[in-house]
């Protein structure tokens, strides 16, 4: 298995753990999650990264328990699907952002959307600095979808499919 950090800066040498910037509400006894953590992420879901840093969107994909209906209405033939603000699509075709491949076992699996976190120091094993990021979705079967805003998409949490959501805080209209 591969995991991988991706991040704007390119001179990260070691990751050290360190607490998240905005802490999220955690179920009881995960608390633990927006303490002290090196987080990194499978290369199912690598996608999910793919951004500036900053860039808000939505990510969906089908569990064993969507239905073939909202499969066929929301993914068509794709694998995943990616929303993305139409004002950050500059950003986006210009990256660069940077991926560091991380080493497994010094990783423990979240079972929560391909995250895995380290609770100790980790070197990077590998480097890549990657751009026009917008072409990176097509060869793993993720659908880039620009749209105007990201707030009619809120419904998507209503669905059988899996939804993610980061850095909504940043997109346009979304309270």
């Amino acid at each position: 298995m591969r995991l991988f950090h991706f991040s704007d800066d390119s001179g990260i040498a070691a990751f050290e753990p360190r607490p998240v910037r905005v802490p999220s509400a955690r179920a009881p006894g995960r608390e633990w999650l927006s303490g002290p953590l090196v987080w990194a992420i499978d290369a199912d879901h690598d996608f999910m990264y793919l951004f500036p840093r900053d860039c808000p969107r939505i990510l969906i994909w089908a569990t064993p328990d969507t239905s073939q209906n909202e499969r066929r209405h929301w993914l068509g033939d794709w694998r995943a699907a990616a929303y993305v603000e139409r004002h950050w699509l500059e950003r986006l075709e210009a990256g660069p952002i940077h991926r560091y491949e991380l080493p497994a076992e010094d990783f423990e699996d979240l079972k929560d959307a391909g995250m895995w976190v380290a609770r100790k120091r980790v070197m990077p094993i590998e480097y890549a600095t990657m751009s026009r990021l917008d072409r990176e979705f097509a060869p793993r079967k993720v659908d880039l979808r620009v749209v105007d805003t990201l707030v009619p998409l809120k419904g998507l949490w209503d669905t059988s499919l899996h939804v993610s959501g980061i850095r909504l805080r940043n997109a346009g209209d979304w309270e």
